[in-house]
This record gives structure tokens, C-alpha cells and sequence, in this order.
């Protein structure tokens, strides 16, 4: 029988332990996302796949906040994060640094999640406002679109399911 594993023996790393850790060259690019619990999510998550950082942009809400922090469980303390005023500002900068950006929407010319390699190279994947998605605007500065097959009536999942979905799958060969 399974034995469900108590915290000390999780080997979690300390705060301290997490920032000097190598992270994957990831970075979380939240476009409008107003549900501050989507955010603290996607801060959760991040902290769970070891991620660089997440950029928070236009009207996503920023740390310190308890809104936030509900679903963060702090990790708005050990993920990196940045503002910027708009999103096509954050691809801009994080293009100069090198980095291939995707937005994870439905769009045309897709690539389907399960048939997408990441390679770990510097990768940046844009998740959109939770009415509208990612925006055109900035869909057409990013160099790809990833797309979750969906098969339900719906055609649509939270960003903070999303976020977790992408990412483990993108890590899911290298973590096994």
C-alpha cells in the first residue's frame, strides 16, 4: 500500500536553495489576465517545474498581493517576475535576449501540444486574458502558436489548468 509522503520527506528545497538553483530557460508571458488567483497559479507552477521567471503584463496583477498570494502559496517569493505596460514590450525585450516565444492559443497554423519538441533552448510562452485569450496584436509578434487539442463543447480551459498542462507536457520527457 502507498504511504502518502509528509513534507520533510518531500526534499522541497528552501527559498534560499530554489534561487540558487539552475532553472529552465522558461518564461511565463501573462497577457491581461485579471483573476488574480490565475496568477498566483501560474506563480505555483512555475515554482513546481523550475521556470526563470514570469512577466506580468498590461492589467495582470502584481505581488504583494493576497488575492495573489491564495494560490501562490509563495512562491511570489521565489519565482522571478517582471512588469511590463504591454505585452508586445515583454516579447520585444525577451526576443533581444534570444528567446523563442510561443503564444498558447487557438489560432491557424498551430502546432498541436502533443506534437510539439521543446529542445530546451530559451523559450518564452505567452497565456492569454481568460475572456479573450491571447490578443491578435500580440499573436502576430511571437513566432509560433502552440494549441491544446480540446475535444469537448467548450474549446476553451482556465489559464491556470493551461499553464500546468504546457508546461509539464513541454517537460514531461526530460523529467522522466
Amino acid at each position: 500500500m502507498a504511504l502518502k509522503l509528509q513534507n520533510q520527506s518531500l526534499k522541497r528545497k528552501s527559498l534560499e536553495e530554489f534561487k540558487q538553483a539552475p532553472k529552465r530557460p522558461l518564461v511565463l508571458v501573462l497577457d491581461n489576465v485579471r483573476s488574480l488567483n490565475n496568477v498566483g497559479s501560474a506563480f505555483r507552477t512555475g515554482d513546481a517545474f523550475l521556470i526563470e521567471s514570469i512577466h506580468l503584463c498590461g492589467s495582470t496583477g502584481t505581488p504583494p498581493n493576497k488575492e495573489i498570494e491564495k494560490t501562490a502559496l509563495g512562491a511570489t517569493e521565489s519565482v522571478s517576475w517582471q512588469y511590463f505596460k504591454s505585452t508586445e514590450e515583454a516579447i520585444h525585450e525577451l526576443k533581444a535576449k534570444g528567446y523563442t516565444i510561443y503564444a498558447v492559443e487557438q489560432a491557424s497554423d498551430s502546432i498541436a501540444l502533443n506534437k510539439f519538441v521543446y529542445t530546451g533552448e530559451k523559450t518564452a510562452l505567452v497565456f492569454g486574458n481568460e475572456v479573450y485569450g491571447v490578443e491578435q496584436n500580440v499573436i502576430n509578434v511571437c513566432d509560433g502558436v502552440i494549441e491544446i487539442p480540446q475535444e469537448g463543447t467548450k474549446h476553451s480551459l482556465n489559464i491556470s489548468v493551461t499553464v500546468g498542462i504546457v508546461l509539464w507536457e513541454m517537460l514531461r520527457a526530460k523529467l522522466i
